[in-house]
């Protein structure tokens, strides 16, 4: 049995990871569609070494103790993943995004500096004055495989504005090599020519990303649209075996043939 096997509709799911990503916009400094953040994990890492995603990371305890102070209103689980995205945006790129009070290049490059240093965001958020503004993230989608026998992830996802086309970014290289700005279309094309790899979740993300001009339009679209969530399946179509998403989910392609797909 292959370790990608998933499980039968009337197995329970498994153990997961809660974890949260993050998907950066800005403008584009040459006037074209919106682009958005893309981090390259590292080859050496354990899931999607090599890939091409967008920063995030699994939840931490101090992301959930900061929930209980910044997330009024919200689920806490949806809260602390909203925090989480927000620290791994800063430890991974350099960028603040979600944060109310003075940020520039130099103070989010100090706050990142104190974050890899101590691990926890409430320190950034206390040396700096900062405080959390937890609604600058909107939901966008919810992904939990149901692999039998690898370590799997159920992790939310978010949008982001950060609006200047002028920024400044630096890759984590614990677990990072590359950083970059594309248009989603842009990062397709890439990978269709094979300059990056990107798997299976970040395909599909990127196909219903690229429907949108801007950030404006695409936080619409994803207010309007309810999150479910997603776990692929496989299925038969015309003899051939297709991995596939929910239809009503919200994204243009439901799937592709299991033999095209990179799951890991």
């Amino acid at each position: 049995m292959d370790e990608m096997d998933d499980l039968g509709d009337n197995e329970a799911p498994p153990p997961a990871t809660p974890a949260a990503t993050v998907v950066v916009f800005r403008r584009d400094p040459q006037g074209g569609p919106a682009q958005i953040l893309l981090v390259e994990r590292s080859s050496t890492m354990n899931f999607a070494g090599g890939a091409t995603v967008f920063p995030g990371g699994k939840i931490d305890p101090g992301d959930y103790e900061l929930a209980e102070r910044f997330g009024a209103g919200l689920d806490p689980e949806d809260a602390a993943a909203r925090i989480a995205a927000v620290r791994e945006a800063l430890e991974e790129t350099g960028l603040a995004v979600g944060i109310s009070g003075e940020v520039n290049g130099e103070i989010a490059a100090e706050a990142r500096r104190v974050i890899l240093s101590t691990g926890r965001l409430e320190d950034a958020l206390s040396r700096f004055g900062w405080a959390l503004d937890l609604d600058r993230l909107v939901p966008f989608a919810r992904w939990w495989p149901r692999h039998r026998h690898i370590r799997v992830f159920d992790t939310r996802f978010y949008l982001a504005d950060l609006g200047t086309g002028a920024v400044d970014i630096a890759v984590d290289a614990t677990e990072n090599r590359h950083l970059f700005w594309a248009s989603a279309a842009e990062a397709l094309r890439l990978a269709d020519e094979g300059a990056i790899k990107v798997i299976f979740p970040t395909r599909r993300n990127l196909e219903r990303l690229a429907c949108y001009p801007d950030f404006e339009s695409c936080r619409a679209h994803a207010l309007e649209t309810p999150v479910t969530t997603i776990s692929p399946r496989v299925e038969l179509r015309d003899g051939v075996q297709w991995l596939t998403i929910p239809k009503e989910a919200g994204y243009p392609y439901d799937g592709e043939p299991l033999d095209t797909a990179s799951r890991a």
